[in-house]
């Protein structure tokens, strides 16, 4: 028989944790316990994805294509992009010397395919998370709101869906000056309107919740209501199409590239392909002019590819995206 006295007993080590909680102690402010809860969902997020071998090859692809762009400078260094101090001859095959050939004027193709990485990289990142941003926010607030205000910001999104997104893209980009910029907001402006379905989609799902009920009982508003509880829910579903959004933008600038409306004094992939034509490469025979920008932009997009779906799987294992 355990007696009260020896249940007190004041030289029993009290660990300070809370009782029938394990790993909660009193003075755990709400911060520390939400970063606790947070790492915990992202070893989770990380455990099940790694399941995914597809996703992991998209994501070992990616994080060797960031390298390279990221170390351009220290291999290449910015001299290579010069005209008038090319290292070898117009339209050289490949070589020792060149691996991946020269352009027309004579700069080494594997230096320009490094330094087009960052240019490539940096339009996809940037346009996608504006695209993303701009069809979240209308996507949550048309799902909260309702009214007039959802009718008529769905039928905008409606006009958004039926017109081109690349005709739109090429309009803007022609109206505005050729600049890295404009290339960003060209594709930021244009494809943000299957983001904003589908967030809208899932806001209403949200919102049809009780708890969602007795936050507007006890004095809600709507911001609260949209940013601590539908944002959140709505979060995995962000960060699923956000990966399928970049692939998307960086094919749209290499077509925009490619067409002659970016900054012709920036280069990327897209623009390598567009100088190559204008070389007559593809009536040359000279494929490795061409060859080598085309296949990375197609890498690039089927590693962001992969990872979306992989990505989409842990969130969703509903959809049953293969392994």
């Amino acid at each position: 028989m355990t007696t009260s006295l020896e249940k007190s007993d004041p030289q029993k080590p009290d660990d300070g944790r809370l009782p029938g909680k394990p790993g909660t102690v009193p003075g755990d402010s709400p911060r520390a316990l939400a970063r606790a809860r947070r790492r915990q969902a992202a070893l989770r997020f990380w455990r099940q994805y790694r399941t995914h071998r597809a996703g992991l090859v998209g994501l070992a692809v990616l994080a060797l294509i960031a390298l390279l762009a990221l170390t351009a400078p220290l291999l290449v260094g910015a001299d290579s992009q010069s005209v008038t101090n090319a290292p070898g001859g117009p339209m050289e095959a490949p070589s020792s010397e060149f691996p991946l050939g020269t352009d027309q004027f004579g700069r080494s193709l594997l230096a320009l395919m490094l330094w087009g990485t960052r240019v490539s990289l940096t339009v996809g990142l940037l346009a996608a998370f504006l695209s993303v941003a701009i069809g979240t926010l209308i996507g949550i607030t048309a799902g909260h709101f309702k009214g007039w205000y959802a009718t008529v910001i769905m039928r905008v999104t409606d006009w958004f869906l039926v017109m081109p997104t690349l005709v739109l893209a090429i309009a803007l980009a022609t109206v505005l000056s050729r600049s890295i910029w404009t290339t960003i907001l060209a594709i930021g402006v244009t494809t943000w309107p299957t983001t904003a379905r589908l967030v809208r989609a899932q806001t209403l799902s949200v919102e049809s919740r009780p708890y969602i009920e007795r936050s507007r009982a006890l004095g809600g508003g709507h911001r609260h209501i949209m940013s601590r509880h539908v944002l959140p829910n709505v979060m995995p579903l962000v960060l699923a199409q956000t990966t399928l959004v970049i692939s998307t933008a960086i094919l749209t600038e290499a077509t925009l590239a490619f067409l002659g409306l970016s900054d012709p004094t920036i280069v990327s992939w897209g623009g390598l392909l567009q100088d190559a034509r204008e070389a007559g490469a593809v009536s040359s025979g000279n494929w490795w002019y061409l060859a080598p920008p085309g296949l990375a932009i197609a890498v690039v997009a089927l590693a962001f590819t992969l990872c979306g779906r992989a990505i989409e799987s842990v969130l969703n294992p509903k959809l049953g995206v293969s392994r």
